[in-house]
């Protein structure tokens, strides 16, 4: 006979904060690949039973449920139908995953039941899951509070100059107002302006009369002053090709964090700046942010030179005081898109051909007024020649990082750079 805990599974239940196990799902939701390099489309990984095992590890080992709670959990091991109890509550969690709008479940629709009487059950292989725009927002917020975190809150803000300027909150001394100014009076130093005008006048013109009130005339206007805050156009470069998922390390999932911190940061912090994404691989194209989430890895070769022309070409139409390129990558340049649209690959990299022709683009990137600044996630002698290169180039900077700091590191140069460049 089998014995439901069901009062005891929806007390667990409520217990349970679905932010901290979304975070705790957070590899699962943005997997790139890794689990499957030899083929990183292979979408395994959005089985239900990939997600019951995730939630699964999330409630034993990842602090989902308090110690106390687990221990519970686990003591009733002994009891008959306590692998019941907890099946039920990793389905009653992806029901309220489901329902919350977290996740979205696809699949036959009259399969056998689970425990609980959901779809899950015996069809787990037949089920699917599919990552929502809400729980992709969510997942790119709590990564930019975790980097907020890690470099200082002082780092919040817009991105100010030592430059005046009209229009903003004011902040400095009132100056006369010149054609093009936006129209931000103040008050009290034009009508003052305009009295000291006419005070003036009537001492010059002896025996002139006063009349009642103040005529204020064009060069008595006065405007209010703030900090002239600048604009940026960027535009992430994500290395895609196998070799970011390859060497028993996932790189391009924390890429793809950094990509959503980031997007997030320019929308409620920098809504006047501009953020595009764009993937290269054996070729390159923009994505849509909103499916930054689910881009993974692939094709094989890494065609910088065509990312970089892309990039360059969004850039180009911006119309900012800053522009910039942001290059992720782990890869030598190994792939080249000819005149006719056909793709040259040499899979050892760093073909003389190749190279010659992204160093050509990487200087008309310079020409275009766009700096690039490239992090670098692999140490190898010849690459890092390579990116040292392409920083003297395009006077930008070259960052060695690991995938644990690239987000520190990304999140700080987009923070300050803009100061360095408009001074």
């Amino acid at each position: 006979m089998k014995y439901r805990y069901s009062k005891y599974v929806a007390d667990l239940l409520d217990a349970v904060d679905l932010d901290r196990l979304v975070e705790q799902l957070a590899d699962l939701f943005l997997s790139s690949g890794f689990g499957s390099p030899d083929d990183p489309q292979n979408d395994d990984d959005r089985s239900i039973a990939a997600l019951h095992d995730a939630i699964l590890d999330a409630l034993l080992n990842g602090g989902v449920l308090s110690e106390e709670m687990v221990e519970q959990l686990l003591s009733r091991n002994a009891e008959p139908g306590a692998r019941d109890a907890l099946e039920e509550l990793v389905q009653r969690l992806i029901e309220r995953l489901s329902d919350d709008g977290h996740i979205s479940l696809a699949g036959p629709p009259n399969r056998a039941d689970g425990p609980s009487g959901d779809r899950s059950g015996s069809a787990e292989g037949a089920v699917r899951f599919e990552v929502t725009d809400k729980a992709l927002d969510f997942l790119g917020y709590r990564a930019l509070r975790d980097l907020i975190g890690s470099v200082g809150r002082s780092s919040m803000g817009r991105h100010d100059t030592r430059h005046l300027d009209t229009g903003i909150d004011a902040g400095g001394p009132p100056r006369p107002y010149e054609f093009g100014d936006t129209l931000n009076l103040d008050a009290a130093a034009t009508v003052l302006n305009a009295v000291t005008r006419e005070h003036l006048d009537r001492e010059r013109q002896t025996g002139a009369r006063g009349h009642a009130g103040v005529d204020i005339d064009y060069p008595d206007l006065m405007v209010t002053q703030g900090d002239y805050q600048s604009s940026c156009a960027t535009v992430i470069l994500l290395d895609c090709s196998h070799s970011m998922v390859l060497y028993g390390e996932d790189r391009f999932t924390p890429a793809k964090r950094v990509a959503m911190a980031l997007a997030n940061l320019i929308r409620h912090q920098y809504p006047g700046d501009t953020l595009r994404v764009v993937v290269f691989h054996d070729s390159a194209e923009e994505i849509p942010l909103a499916q930054l989430g689910r881009v993974r890895v692939g094709p094989y070769y890494t065609n910088t030179r065509e990312g970089l022309r892309v990039a360059r070409r969004f850039l180009e139409r911006e119309r900012k005081d800053m522009r910039q390129i942001i290059m992720i990558t782990d890869g030598k340049p190994s792939a080249l898109t000819m005149p006719d649209g056909q793709i040259y690959r040499n899979a050892f990299g760093l073909d003389p051909y190749v190279l010659r022709e992204t160093f050509a683009e990487v200087a008309a990137c310079r020409r275009a007024g766009i700096m690039i600044n490239t992090f670098m996630l692999a140490r190898d002698h010849d690459l890092a020649a390579f990116v040292r290169r392409v920083a003297k180039i395009c006077r930008g900077k070259a960052y060695f990082t690991s995938p644990h700091t690239l987000g520190k590191y990304v999140l700080l140069d987009y923070l300050n750079n803009k100061n360095r460049t408009i001074h």
